[in-house]
């Protein structure tokens, strides 16, 4: 038996068995290996999920669910359809730029699910993927040019009353894991 039929007979399994239970909202099962990638209409090709991209002081990145994201050498700067210009220090003391670190915030814009942060590491290229109940996404990066320390992931995902992000992960160019957060639960 192949291991991708092994993984295809679990994930099966694992539906049937929520559908049986009578869990609400089960339309689909994702492995890992066949969550999509989230290309932005719009973006270039070189800056599709997964790729690092160096932006300009100021330059807007479209990032998707209509949200609108710049950096500046203070941080974080984004705009979305519901809420103009918001901002995420990296200058005021809350973010350790010493160790390496990734940080999180999900907003609902639409039918989306707009997932970013700022992440700190020494290293230029990174990968970072968040870990929703639909499967693994590869989130897209953006750095200051030069040696900034820190750059902002970010993804969207289709928004569903049984969406959950489990964690996120930041690894070097190797797969290395750098830093990881498992978002806390009410």
């Amino acid at each position: 038996m192949t291991r991708m039929t092994v993984t295809n007979k679990r994930v099966a399994a694992v539906a049937v068995a929520v559908a049986l239970a009578g869990a609400p909202g089960v339309a689909q099962a994702v492995t890992p290996a066949q969550a999509p990638a989230h290309h932005r209409i719009g973006e270039p090709a070189s800056n599709t999920a997964g790729s690092v991209r160096v932006v300009a002081p100021g330059e807007r990145v479209r990032a998707g669910a209509g949200v609108e994201l710049w950096l500046t050498e203070e941080g974080k700067h984004w705009s979305t359809p519901e809420m103009d210009h918001q901002f995420r220090s990296v200058v005021d003391g809350n973010i350790d730029l010493r160790s390496p670190g990734i940080g999180l915030t999900a907003e609902t814009v639409g039918d989306r699910y707009f997932l970013s942060g700022i992440h700190v590491t020494g290293h230029h290229s990174v990968r970072v993927v968040v870990d929703t109940s639909d499967g693994a996404v590869t989130a897209s990066v953006v750095r200051l040019p030069g040696k900034p320390g820190w750059g902002v992931w970010y993804a969207d995902v289709p928004l569903h009353e049984d969406l959950t992000v489990d964690g996120v992960t930041l690894y070097d160019k190797r797969g290395r894991e750098i830093a990881s957060l498992t978002p806390s639960r009410p």
